[in-house]
């Protein structure tokens, strides 16, 4: 084990300096100042001696280029980086969410409580003191008759103090720390999650809206078909069958509708919520079209910047240096500890007066040891070092995650743009195709299967349009989040409540 002696005062060094000092002043109100000085200076000198843990650093090989090409042009992400869509609603929508989402408030809440964390593992450092003032009466009567009184009066001061001569106090403390680097971290985290959902939800409410539109134009289609083949049946010019295959196309388009409308409303249910609003809250009444909407180019950057750039991976380097210092504090709590305490006090027969006060003054010292528990601490010390192993083999995995998700990123943004480019060609041919195909059949070139495969190729390929513009988007929010969102490290919390935000209120004591 390696005792370092630091060159610098520490705060505890420090606190224990001023616990020093109270007892060398003690010691000479009580006479003895050689001696007690002398072992105040002793106990001054013990607190400098720590045990050291070096950081823990995990050394990983990253690919200087990715494999798929990273061809977009400009600067890396805004903090806002949903105003690259381009939409003010959904501007509107994401600005909402990150202030009345409970969700969000409840990870706030988290980071609030590591940081009174925080304040609770520092007190420990600092010397803790008590006050205490009180006067009695008392009478007693003995069996022959005669009665006693006594009265009296006290007050004392009284200070306690833990000498963190090992650094297992101040490990707690930068263990607290850490904690609330990472819930801060995971705060960032929550907030780019958050405004992805709600851009997702955005986009499936405006695509589920133009499936719709197309549902109901293609039953038109139908309809319309249906008058042509209704009156070539009248004319003696079609079958029976003809006008049955037809009217069921109409049937199936009708079908069609019916699943998109419930989705659509679930969807808004869904939004709803991400916004801190109840489902049944009417929204998005007037908005964009899914055509409207153009993915913005994202430039990924290097992967190496990768880990400076995603707060999951900065919260999970802040768990790993908390789990340093807990395997600190383990191992200091195998050594010896050092308590010192130290009382004043002032007593007198009167009742409610400290007038000619008697004085007392007491000093006291222990040094404490475990000599047999089992093994409860070296477990405590292994349990420790275990958990650190644990978090460098999930923060290895998060890197390796994080850089699939940017390739993968990467590979949908590029194929969905082309996908898209060639799918616009499909619907183009296979509307020209229905309509070549109605007026052959109009004029008795051609039989109504012909018909009813264009509108069937029609019907699919604008559907699949769709699915690919929701796709393309989507690609674009996972690059997004892939790349951190725009997140720097240093970035400042807001951890005060909006406006009309409910919140618990509580009585102060």
């Amino acid at each position: 084990m390696t005792i370092l002696s630091t060159g610098s005062m520490s705060m505890s060094q420090r606190a224990l300096s001023t616990v020093s000092s109270a007892v060398t002043g003690m010691a000479r109100h009580n006479g003895r100042p050689l001696r007690l000085s002398a072992l105040a200076l002793s106990l001054t000198l013990l607190g400098g001696c720590v045990i050291s843990e070096p950081r823990t650093q995990v050394a990983m090989a990253l690919p200087a280029q990715w494999q798929e090409p990273d061809e977009a042009q400009g600067s890396v992400l805004e903090q806002q980086w949903w105003q690259g869509f381009h939409s003010a609603e959904l501007d509107q929508l994401i600005t909402q969410a990150l202030a009345q989402s409970p969700d969000l408030h409840s990870t706030l809440e988290q980071v609030r409580q590591a940081e009174l964390a925080v304040n609770v593992a520092g007190a420990s450092l600092f010397p803790s003191v008590s006050a205490s003032l009180g006067s009695d009466w008392r009478r007693s009567e003995s069996s022959a008759g005669d009665s006693q009184q006594s009265r009296g009066s006290s007050g004392g001061l009284a200070i306690s103090y833990e000498v963190d001569m090992w650094g297992r106090l101040a490990a707690a403390r930068d263990s607290a720390r850490a904690s609330l680097a990472a819930s801060r971290f995971d705060y960032q985290a929550s907030r780019l999650s958050l405004a992805s959902a709600v851009a997702e939800a955005y986009f499936n409410v405006l695509a589920l809206d133009k499936q719709i539109g197309l549902a109901e134009d293609n039953l038109q289609i139908a309809a319309r078909v249906m008058k042509i083949v209704d009156a070539r049946f009248r004319n003696g010019m079609a079958t029976a069958l003809d006008v049955s295959q037809q009217r069921n196309t109409v049937l199936n388009q009708q079908a069609a509708l019916l699943p998109l409308r419930v989705r659509a409303r679930q969807t808004r249910s869904a939004l709803a919520i991400l916004l801190g609003q109840t489902p049944q809250t009417a929204m998005l009444t007037e908005h964009l079209a899914l055509d409207a909407l153009q993915p913005p180019a994202i430039r990924a950057g290097l992967p190496s910047e990768l880990l400076t750039r995603r707060p999951d991976l900065a919260s999970a380097e802040a768990d790993l240096a908390a789990a340093d210092a807990d395997v600190l504090a383990a191992r200091a709590a195998l050594l010896p500890s050092v308590q010192l305490s130290s009382s004043l006090g002032v007593s007198t027969a009167a009742l409610l007066s400290l007038a000619n006060p008697a004085n007392s003054v007491s000093l006291a010292g222990s040094l404490a040891q475990s000599l047999f528990d089992g093994g409860q601490r070296r477990s405590q010390v292994a349990i420790s070092q275990s958990r650190r192993q644990q978090l460098v083999d999930n923060y290895r995995s998060a890197v390796l995650t994080a850089l699939k998700e940017v390739e993968d990123a990467l590979g949908n943004t590029r194929l969905t743009a082309d996908q898209e480019q060639l799918q616009r060609q499909i619907v183009a041919e296979s509307q020209r195709s229905l309509r070549l195909a109605e007026l052959r059949y109009r004029e008795g070139a051609d039989e109504l299967l012909a018909v009813l495969d264009a509108q069937r190729t029609l019907f699919s390929a604008q559907s699949s349009l769709v699915d690919i513009q929701l796709s393309r988007l989507t690609a674009a929010l996972d690059l997004y989040k892939a790349v951190g969102g725009g997140w720097q490290q240093g970035q400042p919390i807001d951890t005060r409540e909006p406006a009309g935000y409910p919140r618990l209120t509580t009585p102060a004591p």
